[in-house]
């Protein structure tokens, strides 16, 4: 008999990579807040845990519970624009691709995506997932107001300007604190980009990397093992960045608009390990994984390595909190092993100042990682506030944010 209603179903769910499968005891596609506000009391009164859910492109079991697990895939449409101030509100279960094709008729945009555009943005966001650009913020940055339902079931709208310490806890709080429905971003006009890939060694790479991470507006490269190699991605506005590379040759160049550019499409599925750090131990640490890789797992490897650098921010638990910030990202296809890759490259990371990424995989517990964000005290007392009877903690989320 569902707990819930009459609407649940029980079935084995997956993620888009396919490393994680499980069978909750109820699937719930959500209608609407009326409906998210019952089913948070009636968890609440049952002790029942409730996990929302969006495109499921996470490789950590982030989204994974034995109880309900909660779909937002209807609440997936523009709901304002506001010219005036360049702020648009967006259904949370939209998908980031969705929110960029919705701004663009009206001749807006988002200031930056992630490598890929087909997460939901509500996930993209409690995750801290972000594109490349020494300038640009996660995707958390751009968040002005969250209308959400708190675990104990009561609707909310939060602004920056009104509340910017709650702000600062909800952008990235891996749905730990309430169900987002509605997001309002700060957005740009429409803005055409020209996107550059360019093959070099590894040596004029790092040679050149701090003008390339400072003359461009988005920028990252792809180291291939195999190969040892590296392609430089360039995403400029018509006309700026670097304008010369004597050093490398050009492999690729396209102009169009940003939300067609910034992603990088995927047909292969595959899962990550990443990790940021702070800008000024990245190269050092890249080398390390690249002496590492070329050394053991050199045959075995059948992705690249990808190196962006963001900007810092001050949201509590965001991967860049408080520093200019580089993320390292591991690649494995998800047909092939990975767990022993993983591990071993993980303990170089861990041997650096050093955030795994919320929606990746890692092995980090709430005992370690509580000494690796310094407010993260203020975001438990928040969090404690929003679910005291902790209904939106998952087993995989205890064991990331509870310290025993």
């Amino acid at each position: 008999m569902a707990i819930f209603g009459s609407n649940s179903n029980k079935s084995e769910q997956h993620n888009w990579a396919g490393n994680l499968r499980f069978t909750p005891a109820e699937y719930h596609v959500a209608d609407g807040e009326r409906e998210l506000i019952s089913l948070l009391k009636t968890a609440n009164q049952k002790g029942k845990i409730v996990r929302s859910v969006g495109a499921r492109h996470s490789c950590s079991p982030i989204i994974e519970t034995d109880d309900m697990l909660l779909s937002l895939e209807k609440f997936n449409r523009l709901h304002a624009v506001d010219d005036k101030h360049l702020e648009a509100t967006v259904g949370a279960g939209m998908t980031v691709e969705e929110v960029g094709k919705a701004l663009f008729k009206h001749h807006l945009a988002m200031e930056n995506t992630g490598h890929i555009d087909q997460q939901s943005l509500a996930g993209a966001i409690c995750t801290g997932t972000h594109g490349a650009g020494k300038g640009l913020t996660n995707l958390s940055g751009p968040v002005a107001a969250i209308k959400l339902v708190t675990g104990t079931g009561e609707p909310r709208v939060y602004h920056e300007n009104d509340h910017p310490d709650i702000m600062r806890a909800l952008r990235v709080s891996l749905g730990a604190l309430g169900i987002f429905t509605e997001i309002t971003l700060k957005v740009l006009p429409a803005f055409r980009l020209k996107r550059q890939h360019f093959c070099t060694s590894v040596e004029d790479c790092l040679k050149h990397l701090p003008e390339l991470m400072e003359e461009n507006r988005n920028f990252g490269f792809y180291w291939y093992p195999r190969r040892d190699e590296v392609s430089l991605r360039l995403w400029n506005e018509l006309g700026m960045g670097t304008q010369d590379l004597p050093y490398a040759r050009l492999d690729k160049e396209e102009v169009g608009w940003s939300q067609d550019l910034l992603p990088t499409p995927h047909e292969l599925r595959y899962v990550e390990l990443e990790y940021s750090l702070g800008i000024e131990e990245a190269t050092d640490c890249f080398m390390e994984i690249r002496e590492r890789i070329l050394k053991k797992h050199r045959k075995e490897v059948g992705w690249r390595l990808l190196f962006r650098p963001v900007a810092g921010d001050d949201n509590y638990l965001s991967n860049a909190y408080g520093r200019p910030t580089v993320a390292i990202t591991i690649h494995q296809n998800a047909c092939l092993p990975y767990e022993a890759y993983f591990k071993d490259i993980e303990q170089i990371f861990q041997a650096y100042d050093s955030r795994p990424h919320w929606g990746k995989m890692h092995s980090m517990t709430a005992r370690e990682l509580k000494h690796c964000y310094p407010e993260w005290d203020t975001f438990q007392r928040i969090r404690e506030e929003f679910d005291p009877n902790n209904i939106l903690l998952t087993p995989y989320l205890k064991r990331i944010l509870i310290a025993s």
